[in-house]
């Protein structure tokens, strides 16, 4: 920078120091305020300007964002980053229904193989219980280990009862989140198109 830049810059740095600022605000009675000393702490989330020398505005601090504002932000970021992540996974709705498909299909295969399991306890359950009654009627107390047998059986059957209830509430909550991802993949390629 020669010598004419420095004096420049030294100018502009001698003008700054001379330029005044004062504030404008409203006060808790509704008046409008000037002041050189600054905005009281009070009154500075409402918003005020800032005034040169002169009395034209050079910079405007906007209100402090409202609860209610601040939490549609939240809501809006969060939409955003879900309209994204919905983009990055499916690029059309026939990759939405296509993961549907699949999805249902590895949620029934689950639920068959623990229906076949449950039958096959009621097999082993009807077996035992047969073999249980034989022993009664032989006028035998039934053994220990055929008791526990049955109990063992009962409690496997509640658990793959229970396994059966959890695929179907998946099955369900899944086809009701594919059917939201396409829905909202439909406005988003509609929007963009």
């Amino acid at each position: 920078m020669g010598l004419m830049g420095a004096l420049l810059a030294g100018q502009a740095l001698a003008a700054g120091k001379d330029q005044v600022e004062t504030y404008r605000y409203v006060n808790e009675k509704g008046v409008t305020v000037i002041d050189r000393m600054g905005v009281p702490p009070q009154f500075i989330g409402k918003g005020y300007e800032v005034l040169n020398d002169q009395g034209r505005v050079i910079r405007v601090v906007p209100p402090a964002p409202t609860a209610a504002e601040i939490e549609q932000r939240k809501a809006d970021t969060a939409r955003a980053n879900s309209d994204a992540q919905l983009l990055r996974l499916y690029t059309s709705v026939d990759d939405v229904d296509r993961a549907r498909d699949r999805k249902m299909s590895e949620l029934d295969g689950l639920s068959s193989v623990a229906k076949g399991n449950l039958q096959s306890l009621k097999t082993q359950q009807a077996n035992l219980q047969a073999r249980a009654a034989e022993q009664e009627r032989a006028g035998r107390p039934v053994p220990d280990d055929l008791v526990a047998q049955l109990s063992n059986l009962r409690s496997e059957e509640q658990h793959l009862l229970q396994d059966i209830d959890r695929y179907q509430q998946l099955r369900d909550q899944s086809l009701a989140n594919f059917a939201s991802d396409r829905a909202r993949l439909l406005q988003l390629l509609g929007d963009s198109q």
